[in-house]
């Protein structure tokens, strides 16, 4: 059962046919919520398979920025990154950095399962996210500035990717397995909508008139 209508879930069902698997982000210590908020919204235009990250877990999103991406966007948080790289054997690593071996982004296959990397805004990417970078790519810059916002730079990759795969049929083809489709349509359609509205303050007023908050958290609401 789904406490949606028809459309909305045929517009939830059509999002996880088309969701790019082995199209993942890892955002290598990117602390601005408003660029975490941005690359979350970018992932979700795109329908990238997941998001990784590793910054501090209590971090907020920015809803005005998101503008609710971050509800259906796959996300898992990374505390062994050496782990983590290990157990992307069968993707090309791409990692963004200002090195004299990079490439132009728009030179990676983007076909292929890919892993791309974001960096922290002051320092990059991680010696760790280096050491096993496949490729190390840049955005050419041709004005005073070496490089872009982290979250512009993760829109200018995931669209090259995006076209990419589109030209080539990819977000015609279902990726996902049906268990995983089933029970992320259960948490969209059922479960968050349930859980959202147990949060809602809710009154009950008494015979005499007097009324009595039942779940309210914030005096002030």
């Amino acid at each position: 059962m789904y406490l949606v209508n028809e459309d909305r879930l045929n517009k939830m069902k059509n999002i996880l046919y088309s969701r790019q698997k082995d199209l993942l982000v890892f955002m290598d210590n990117v602390y601005s919520n408003h660029n975490l908020s941005a690359i979350i919204r970018t992932a979700d235009a795109v329908n990238v398979g997941k998001v990784y990250y590793r910054h501090e877990k209590n971090q907020k999103l920015n809803d005005n920025i998101t503008m609710g991406a971050h509800n259906w966007v796959f996300n898992e948080y990374i505390d062994d990154i050496e782990k983590f790289y290990n157990s992307m054997k069968e993707y090309q690593i791409i990692v963004t950095a200002l090195d004299k071996d990079s490439i132009d982004f728009r030179e990676v296959d983007y076909t292929k399962p890919t892993l791309i990397v974001l960096g922290n805004e002051l320092e990059g990417v991680s010696d760790i996210s280096l050491k096993y970078a496949t490729k190390k790519v840049t955005i050419p810059m041709m004005g005073m500035t070496q490089s872009l916002n982290v979250s512009v730079a993760s829109g200018i990759m995931l669209y090259e990717a995006q076209r990419q795969r589109n030209l080539k049929g990819m977000y015609n083809i279902k990726q996902l397995d049906d268990e995983t489709i089933e029970k992320t349509l259960k948490k969209w359609g059922y479960d968050d909508i349930i859980a959202k509205e147990l949060k809602r303050p809710r009154q009950k007023q008494y015979s005499d008139g007097r009324v009595e908050w039942l779940n309210k958290k914030d005096k002030n609401v």
